[in-house]
């Protein structure tokens, strides 16, 4: 009955270890798979993101953590990441901008956590 389905999580778990073995290249590829099993899947995203800023593609690691936002405006972590990569460019006013955010976003979540 065609092909058995691709297991994002599988593809992200080799993603991971290419990563953790510094093989950026090849973790990029593999989160890029699991990417184009489900675009949405913000594990993937945030370890592309990572990836591709460690490997010096900057540009694309500013692109993929904007895209992360799109997806969940409330991920302190994208925030955070989008900040690092905007002050490795020198792009300070952007960094300070979502550095903000995400300790905002941050002190929200806390403060949801205290309520329940």
């Amino acid at each position: 009955m065609g092909e058995p389905d691709i297991d994002k999580e599988d593809l992200f778990i080799e993603a991971v270890e290419a990563f953790s073995d510094n093989k950026l290249d090849e973790a990029i590829e593999h989160y890029k798979k699991a990417l184009a099993v489900d675009p949405n899947y913000e594990d993937a995203l945030h370890g592309l993101a990572r990836a591709q800023f460690d490997s010096g593609k900057v540009d694309d690691a500013i692109s993929t953590a904007k895209r992360l936002t799109v997806i969940d405006p409330d991920d302190p972590l994208a925030h955070t990441s989008l900040s690092m990569f905007y002050q490795s460019k020198g792009l300070i006013e952007d960094a300070e901008r979502e550095g903000n955010t995400a300790r905002v976003l941050g002190w929200e979540q806390d403060l949801k956590k205290g309520t329940s």
